[in-house]
């Protein structure tokens, strides 16, 4: 992976991460749900319109045809079931097993989906790189305490479902980036466009949460609805110049990042357990880095 695509993935990742502890802030206080998916989508709409219009018509990015308004669908209807189907995990299992779960098995199957259906051939260095993301995020989700008494955990099978949805919007993205040869800006734009559409039917069912929530936490949802396509436009754009099989475990390095802020900055306990997840991913990004 060259030096650019492994900053803009670093610089994604803290973007995410921080957008994700803004959104568990919500989530803790006056619960989310479709109502927060349709505010920040459309705020995202709302503040990123300029930009937009900008890459359309004062520079060379082009509009979707058929095809494109086709990956931009569904890549928009992924988007939207993942955040329906992580919700629904974290109502009946823990935070700390679902999310691990999704960030983990979602590279793995991103990187699986890249090397069968677009043809990548990651070198055995780059293997050990995703292997290592993989178990990192696993460990720092629990490790073996995510079986109890034989079974999985509640919540962990919504957790890989999850990794499912991430994995196949993964794709679905990099191939309208680089096969087709969308604007990244562009590209995840006009896809919130069509997420409003999706999620407004239900967010708008229940208008007195909406304004709750909104007058309750605006702040923090303006700061999700800027900072949560930053950071996707970034991975976006590293996909221009680093393979899906790369580029997707990488992005995990915001499950290090939040654990060693747990750590440091939370008092979280089990130091040992999440900073040993923590190198894990470390050495994996090194081995993709060199491989």
């Amino acid at each position: 992976m060259s030096p650019t695509a492994l900053a803009l993935v670093v610089t994604a990742a803290f973007l995410h991460a921080t957008w994700n502890f803004l959104a568990k802030r919500i989530d803790t206080s006056e619960g989310g749900g479709p109502q927060l998916v349709f505010l920040y989508a459309l705020l995202t709409v709302v503040l990123y319109t300029p930009l937009a219009l900008f890459f359309l018509i004062g520079s060379h990015a082009h509009w979707p045809n058929a095809l494109g308004w086709t990956v931009i669908a569904t890549s928009a209807i992924l988007h939207y079931g993942y955040t329906l189907v992580l919700q629904r995990g974290y109502r009946v299992g823990d935070l700390s097993v679902v999310y691990p779960l999704a960030r983990g098995t979602g590279p793995l199957l991103s990187s699986l989906g890249a090397i069968v259906l677009l043809g990548e051939r990651p070198g055995w260095l780059a293997l050990a790189g995703i292997g290592l993301v993989v178990m990192g995020v696993l460990f720092i989700a629990g490790g073996e305490r995510l079986f109890r008494r034989g079974t999985l955990h509640a919540g962990a099978g919504w957790g890989v479902l999850t990794g499912g949805f991430i994995a196949a919007y993964t794709l679905a993205d990099a191939y309208a980036i680089r096969t087709l040869l969308l604007a990244p800006l562009v590209y995840y734009y006009l896809e919130n466009v069509l997420r409003v559409a999706l999620s407004a039917p239900m967010a708008c069912s229940r208008p007195a949460r909406m304004a709750m929530l909104w007058q309750a936490n605006w702040r923090k949802i303006m700061l999700i609805s800027l900072i949560s396509p930053m950071s996707y436009f970034l991975i976006l754009t590293a996909l221009k110049f680093a393979p899906v099989s790369h580029v997707a475990p990488a992005r995990e390095m915001s499950m290090m990042i939040a654990a060693l802020l747990g750590v440091r900055l939370l008092g979280e306990g089990e130091m040992h357990r999440r900073v040993g997840g923590a190198v894990l991913i470390a050495l994996g990004v090194v081995a993709l880095t060199l491989g």
